[in-house]
């Protein structure tokens, strides 16, 4: 849950610059390029590459990057150079990390970015650390426990509660160079370094927060094999012991069965037995209960640090919904009205189901593109597999039955929603749809009718009352729907004025 109530009713769009801005981060097991535009506090992304030039590959062996992966990356910053050239892009961050830190030639790598026109940092471990809990903050802003970054060439640990990181630490624990250690008794080795550190049992009873893309792939795994009806990663919750099973099962799949996989890149399956066999170790020696996968880390992290307080203080959902709505839909001031409009019939909604509601009024105009046959299925898609953060599996599920309902699905429950929702989180969405449904009926999308209206629980009754002028909005398609929402809440439909 969101911690911070969102508002009500409509309020002018502060102005916020959506100038593009990249980011080129040098890992030690990839190289990526993210490019965002759009609202500051959820940007959407504009362009994504990586090249796995496994950096730290070689790492623990020898000291030094290998000449097959500094050309690897250096053909990735050329390319990468030329792309934000073309894309216009007003800020270019590039990042370097454990890897470049480490290597005797690490140097070299940034010398040949240099010669690009790319002036590239050299994050400390605390400053990876300081950037993967920021990014844990900017996805899920409530979150309260341990966030491990888990890249090719180290491992992060930082402690966040109250939307603020607190105390981190960085070991020489990455997936590339847990690979030169094997014969070695891991659990062993990590148990003394977290010992030394300080960390031992600092994770008791919270979740453990996983960034980086070999954990992801863990979860992604573990999601294809549960059958699990959602194909989002973020926030999937993956127990201690699945990742037991994981770490039994890996050696036994083939590449076929992994290629499967959606979203798994051939470059994570070689370490995909590393990471869940250090996971295991992690949980047992910081004794936390559980894992909450975190598709945000060291880049939005280094986003979310720049902003201003402001900024960093709105809720990631509503802002993306309303920039959806905004982009999609025909009246950008009409998801917040729509909400204020209705929220008097749900006054006893929890704070938490408020702010999907309000999420599903933003969006509510998002299908009118669509065949209208298939507007129903367009709002359930978005809500679903929207690029959204600081919602659970649970909330999607209200949010996409609202959605359906409201865009002349019914009041069914298609599928997946009984999966990820019980019945009562589902019925109460489709009262919400019913009612967005009657509010875009009666206003016809714009603010006027809505701004000069009200919907109220009046005893046993749904009442709309409607000024004079505005009796003649109320015809025979308003008065079926306006029937419909007060048949679902088990009252009756008044009209007043």
């Amino acid at each position: 849950m969101f911690p911070r109530k969102s508002p009500s009713g409509p309020r002018p769009e502060p102005l916020v610059d959506r100038a593009r801005v990249a980011i080129i981060d040098i890992g030690s097991n990839s190289v990526r390029l993210v490019v965002y535009e759009g609202h500051p506090r959820l940007p959407a992304v504009l362009f994504n590459e990586k090249v796995m030039a496994g950096l730290g590959r070689g790492l623990a062996a020898t000291g030094a990057i290998d000449s097959a992966s500094l050309a690897l990356a250096r053909q990735a910053l050329a390319r990468f150079a030329a792309v934000v050239r073309e894309m216009d892009v007003a800020t270019v961050r590039t990042v370097a990390t454990a890897a470049v830190r480490d290597a005797a030639n690490g140097r070299d790598l940034i010398e040949a970015a240099q010669a690009l026109g790319l002036s590239v940092e050299i994050l400390s471990g605390e400053q990876e650390a300081a950037g993967a809990g920021h990014g844990v903050l900017s996805g899920i802003p409530d979150a309260d426990g341990i966030v491990g970054d888990l890249g090719g060439g180290s491992l992060e640990l930082v402690r966040v509660t109250g939307g603020r990181i607190a105390d981190r630490v960085s070991f020489p624990l990455g997936v590339l160079r847990i690979a030169g250690m094997r014969g070695k008794p891991l659990d062993a080795h990590v148990g003394k370094l977290i010992a030394k550190a300080g960390w031992a049992g600092r994770g008791k009873g919270l979740p453990l927060y996983l960034v980086g893309g070999s954990w992801r792939a863990l979860a992604r795994l573990d999601m294809v094999r549960n059958v699990y009806p959602l194909p989002i990663a973020h926030q999937y919750a993956l127990e201690p012991a699945a990742i037991a099973r994981l770490a039994r099962s890996i050696s036994h799949l083939d590449k076929a069965q992994l290629r499967a996989i959606p979203g798994l890149s051939s470059g994570r399956t070689a370490t995909l037995a590393d990471a869940a066999a250090l996971l295991g170790v992690l949980l047992r020696r910081l004794e936390s209960r559980t894992t909450i996968v975190s598709a945000y880390g060291l880049r939005e992290g280094l986003l979310y640090a720049a902003m201003d307080a402001e900024t960093r203080a709105l809720d990631p959902l509503i802002v993306g919904a309303r920039e959806e709505g905004r982009v999609l839909g025909r009246f950008p001031e009409h998801g917040d009205l729509l909400d204020r409009w209705i929220a008097p019939l749900f006054a006893s909604d929890a704070p938490s189901h408020g702010r999907i509601r309000h999420a599903a009024c933003l969006l509510a105009d998002v299908g009118w593109r669509a065949n209208p046959e298939f507007r129903a299925e367009r709002g359930l898609e978005i809500a679903l597999h929207g690029n959204w953060v600081a919602i659970e599996a649970e909330e999607r599920a209200m949010l996409a039955q609202a959605l359906f309902t409201s865009l002349g699905g019914g009041m069914g429950h298609p599928a997946p929603l009984p999966r990820l929702a019980p019945p009562e989180a589902l019925r109460r969405a489709v009262d919400w749809g019913l009612a967005m449904r009657l509010g875009q009926r009666l206003s016809g999308g714009l603010a006027g009718p809505l701004t000069r209206s009200s919907l109220a629980l009046h005893g046993d009754a749904v009442a709309l009352a409607l000024r004079p002028e505005d009796r003649s909005l109320y015809a025979e398609t308003v008065e079926k729907r306006h029937s419909a929402l007060a048949t679902a809440l088990a009252r009756k439909p008044v009209l007043i004025g």
